[in-house]
């Protein structure tokens, strides 16, 4: 169509136009209270002011809600209304904290969709329709002034209290080299900041979730006990993609506390809502230490707190402080106990790959490469054949009794060589897990492993991260030994024994220090320190 044609059309429909008036949509807005119904939100909250005494647009500004904390209030008050059950007197934000209240009571209720001309008129209103005489405001603007001078002060004095703690870091760690920053704080983070940041990936979910063994270990011990989890409260610490969460959710339990600091906990509420789980399970964000459980025990705590040997990562702690502070005394623990183990290996085939292969690389002596290659613990899958001896069980946790100050600990061990080797090229770590339905029956004795465990109870369930068993993303921590100037081999029958330290790395709390000393029957007594960062 030319511009011409445009105009000429434009110009014979102009009168048609002007007579017509715009259509305007009726709207109908529910009561909070009943089933009255009012042609403006405006007047519905006029009649509950007047009629039920209930000032909406108060709460909303005494709490300073924004938009999402305003539909969870409307919700709130929807569903208590709906329950027959009275408005508290002082409605706090932690009565709609819960993301359930996201969801509407009501179907299509328009108060919702009036909710931001209802906030903005708010805020361009400033006494909200309530006379405020001068001098009250005059009052409030100076105390507003006080609280922000006193906040900038807090500010400063924490920005220079976080200056002094890294340099003092710093110096112990040896890095005097870092800028003076002139009273600045530092964007230097820490090592719980990386920690929950590491976890904040999806690659790391992914390698979790697709580990059979370690998924469905818990999913069977859930859905394998739902008489456990039926109307109970359980607390998963550390929830990830909020995996266990939903298995707890859908075994019948009437809430699920999914708590975890990492960012990841923006997904998991959104895995959450997806799978229309939302009404059961509510995210908390934080370390379980900081934030504040809406309610005062839990039946179940649930948790994949395990790390490379065990105890890396520290997490263990903050499910014993759960445990001790919010676990009924009946309550159960998932897991709820764990086995340690050691044996010795040889494998003449990995040491040529990974050790002596640096000293001809295509003709060139790189010995330069293996410094400090028996320093550090190896996460490796190591095959069954590597063991040359008996493994021993060095360590036994269980879950309901152990304190934080257990796990740092050294314990004795021993073994006997089971085959002929040239040498014993180190030592293998490894865990057990169990899950027991009993609170009160004896965990499994140190020698069973998951594949020997006969237990009372059906739905028990257990699994091992060892070379015996099926891979799992924990795999096992190998403990290389330096090469000594030992000629003759030890015999098979020959009898090894030692201790064993697992220790917090000094520089990395998370991280972990393991040293041992062992001796072979007739050499003398070795020893050595690995890290584990």
């Amino acid at each position: 169509m030319s511009l011409s044609s445009i105009s000429s059309s434009s110009d014979e429909g102009e009168g048609e136009w002007l007579d017509m008036e715009p259509d305007e949509e009726s709207v109908t807005v529910t009561s909070l209270f009943d089933a009255q119904t009012f042609p403006s939100a405006a007047a519905m909250l006029a009649n509950c002011k007047e009629k039920h005494e209930f000032d909406l647009i108060a709460v909303i500004r005494r709490h300073q809600l924004d938009f999402h904390g305003a539909v969870k209030l409307v919700n709130f008050v929807r569903h208590t209304v709906k329950e027959q059950r009275s408005l508290p007197a002082d409605i706090k934000p932690q009565d709609f904290e819960d993301d359930r209240f996201l969801h509407p009571v009501l179907e299509n209720d328009a108060l919702l969709f009036s909710l931001d001309e209802i906030l903005e008129s708010d805020e361009g209103d400033s006494d909200g329709g309530v006379a405020i005489d001068n001098g009250a405001m005059k009052a409030l603007s100076a105390r507003t002034k006080e609280i922000e001078a006193e906040l900038e002060a807090v500010r400063n004095q924490f920005a220079n209290y976080r200056l002094a703690v890294e340099q003092t870091l710093d110096r112990r760690w040896g890095d005097d080299t870092a800028p003076e920053t002139s009273g600045m704080p530092s964007t230097k983070k820490n090592t719980h900041d990386y920690y929950f940041e590491s976890y904040a990936e999806h690659d790391i979910h992914e390698t979790m979730l697709k580990d059979k063994v370690r998924t469905d270990a818990y999913r069977d011990f859930i859905y394998g006990n739902k008489d456990l989890f039926k109307d109970k409260v359980v607390l998963d610490i550390g929830c990830g993609t909020g995996i266990l969460s939903m298995f707890c959710a859908k075994a019948g339990a009437a809430r699920v506390i999914a708590v975890d600091k990492s960012d990841i906990i923006t997904k998991a509420r959104e895995n959450i809502f997806h799978n229309g789980l939302s009404d059961v399970i509510t995210c908390l964000r934080g370390a379980i230490e900081d934030v504040t459980l809406p309610v005062d025990k839990v039946d179940v705590i649930v948790s994949e707190w395990m790390g490379y040997c065990l105890l890396y990562e520290a997490m263990l702690p903050s499910v014993l402080y759960a445990r001790d502070k919010y676990l009924k005394s009946d309550g159960i623990l998932a897991p709820s106990s764990a086995t340690m183990w050691i044996a010795p290996l040889a494998d003449p085939e990995y040491i040529s790959d990974h050790i002596t292969y640096w000293r001809d690389v295509y003709g060139f002596d790189m010995k330069a490469m293996q410094e400090g290659i028996y320093e550090d613990v190896r996460v490796q899958t190591m095959p069954q054949s590597s063991i040359c001896g008996k493994p021993y069980p060095f360590r036994v946790l269980d879950l309901r009794t152990v304190k934080a100050e257990d796990l740092v600990f050294t314990a004795s061990w021993r073994s006997e060589l089971n085959r002929q080797v040239d040498r014993v090229d180190g030592y293998l770590l490894w865990f057990d897990n169990f899950f027991d339905v009993s609170p009160t029956d004896p965990v499994p004795d140190a020698e069973t492993t998951p594949e020997s465990w006969k237990p009372k109870h059906p739905g028990n369930v257990a699994f091992t991260t060892g070379p015996f068993g099926t891979e799992t993303h924990w795999r096992q921590g190998l403990l290389l030994t330096s090469p000594d100037d030992v000629k003759e081999s030890p015999s098979p029958s020959c009898q090894i024994e030692g201790d064993i330290t697992f220790a917090v790395l000094q520089e990395n709390v998370r991280a972990l220090t393991i040293s041992a000393s062992w001796t072979l029957a007739g050499q003398e007594k070795k020893s050595q320190v690995w890290k584990l960062k």
